[in-house]
């Protein structure tokens, strides 16, 4: 399984690149939403993990703009900002995606993850 981290907190996004590769799953990260979509363009990725506040583009609008370069992605979303139902409100247009709370607890990340492989007849590796 390929995954890509976006968020804009570096020591956040590789640390938990760090944690997921202890777990034998590859993870690339970048910080600034822009350079997902050459990243996305280079490999076509299994799961982007989201942040949905960044700064000049959001999360949503980078799942669409993600999507449009890999249709088959899949999508975990995460938030540091309130609970988990304004969370769920404010983020209908995620759709059938995953979202998690900060701070993210890597078994809650590593279950949705396997959850995703299932979905898609995989074998999840860990």
């Amino acid at each position: 399984m390929k995954i890509l981290l976006v968020d804009d907190e570096a020591e956040f996004v590789s640390a938990l690149a760090e944690r997921l590769s202890f777990r034998n799953i590859d993870a690339d990260w970048v910080t600034r939403p822009e350079d997902a979509v050459p990243k996305v363009e280079e490999t076509c990725y299994d799961v982007a993990v989201l942040d949905i506040k960044m700064p000049r583009v959001d999360g949503i609008e980078l799942k669409k703009r993600l999507q449009a370069k890999c249709p088959d992605l899949k999508f975990i979303f995460f938030t540091g900002h309130g609970s988990e139902e304004v969370f769920k409100k404010g983020a209908s247009e995620i759709g059938e995606d995953y979202y998690l709370l900060k701070p993210i607890k890597i078994d809650h990340l590593i279950a949705k993850l396997v959850e995703i492989e299932k979905q898609k007849g995989g074998v999840f590796d860990d």
